[in-house]
């Protein structure tokens, strides 16, 4: 196993690696990214938002990330694009050692199944444990403690840290991130009573991960009952969210944390869901639709937007008067009805 090493770069490797436009020495070397403020001779920093203009030209990074627009007040030498932000994003994955190519190896702590398929480059952490049928992509890397179930097949490039649990029989795609604390693939809530107490319903299907899906610290993903739980590609999900069995999400959706998704609701591609939002069962969700923080959905959504549910803190005092308010609602617009009758007939 490898330890994770600094990556250094020249200038013009970045540059090519952007499309960035570059202004300057292309073979300064950088081995990092920071702020405007905190960069030195060896870091490239980045102005994303015009806030951040005041501190350009103090600057002391080696090279700075940003929009032609900015470059006249740009004192060092630049890389010029139209998206920076974007720009900023693939530079972080440049320089993060987490995600260098792997060289390969398996602890000698780790479990692993004799018929395990292995592909090149793969790296298993110590005490990490794979069971029979697995298929494992090439430069696959399995952290510490992870646990992989039976005939679960994990595509090229993805990266589990320590400690994720995969059950058996999952499909994740290739360039999957998982991190520490997330299970897919536990049994879904799924239970029949009896009137006097519970029977458990055992959970048939699995769940299939599409390519680039990114699954935050300590969330879950349930297997399906009977069909598979299916989460599109490039979808991103937050630390600590609940998606429950036979749930689908489509292609590039987005879901912040706590996000909580009750069983068989479907999602449509290129949606966003703010924190905290709870979906209830058995709903669609078309494409295109967005739902502000702490949102709850009772009813399926057909037409894309932006949809909000709760209201924003106040005073203490004034949120008592108007919880009371929100009771009397039924009456006053009842009471409002029978006055608009009478109005119209004279």
């Amino acid at each position: 196993m490898t330890q994770p090493s600094r990556p250094q770069l020249t200038l013009q490797d970045i540059a090519d690696r952007l499309g960035a436009r570059l202004v300057g020495d292309g073979s300064r070397r950088l081995s990092g990214l920071a702020t405007l403020k905190r960069a030195g001779p060896d870091q490239i920093a980045f102005v994303a938002n015009r806030s951040y203009l005041k501190d350009l030209a103090a600057t002391r990074a080696g090279a700075v990330l940003l929009h032609p627009e900015h470059a006249a007040s740009c004192p060092v030498d630049r890389l010029e694009l139209d998206n920076p932000y974007l720009g900023y994003a693939q530079v972080s994955r440049l320089f993060d050692p987490i995600l260098a190519q792997p060289s390969g190896g398996i602890h000698a702590s780790a479990v692993v199944a004799e018929d395990v398929a292995i592909g090149e480059r793969v790296e298993i952490g110590p005490n990490a444990v794979i069971e029979a049928g697995v298929e494992l992509g090439d430069e696959v890397v399995i952290g510490a403690g992870c646990f992989i179930g039976a005939g679960t097949r994990i595509g090229a490039q993805s990266l589990l840290h320590a400690n994720v649990t995969v059950s058996h029989g999952v499909s994740i795609g290739r360039r999957a991130i998982l991190h520490s604390g997330c299970v897919i693939g536990g049994d879904g809530f799924g239970f029949a009573h009896d009137g006097r107490g519970w029977h458990k319903i055992a959970q048939l299907g699995g769940v299939v991960l599409g390519d680039d899906v990114e699954v935050g610290s300590c969330s879950s993903i349930d297997r399906g009952a009977l069909d598979d739980t299916v989460i599109g590609n490039d979808v991103k999900i937050d630390s600590q969210v609940q998606i429950a069995h036979n749930v689908h999400i489509g292609d590039h959706t987005a879901l912040a944390g706590c996000v909580g998704i009750a069983g068989s609701t479907r999602i449509g591609r290129n949606c966003l869901l703010g924190g905290g939002v709870g979906i209830s069962g058995h709903l669609t969700i078309c494409d295109g639709v967005q739902v502000t923080g702490m949102s709850l959905v009772t009813n399926s959504i057909h037409e894309a937007g932006i949809y909000s549910s709760g209201t924003g803190a106040m005073h203490n005092a004034q949120w008592r008067k108007n919880a009371v308010r929100f009771k009397q609602l039924d009456d006053i617009a009842r009471r409002l009805t029978r006055l608009e009758k009478r109005g119209e007939q004279g």
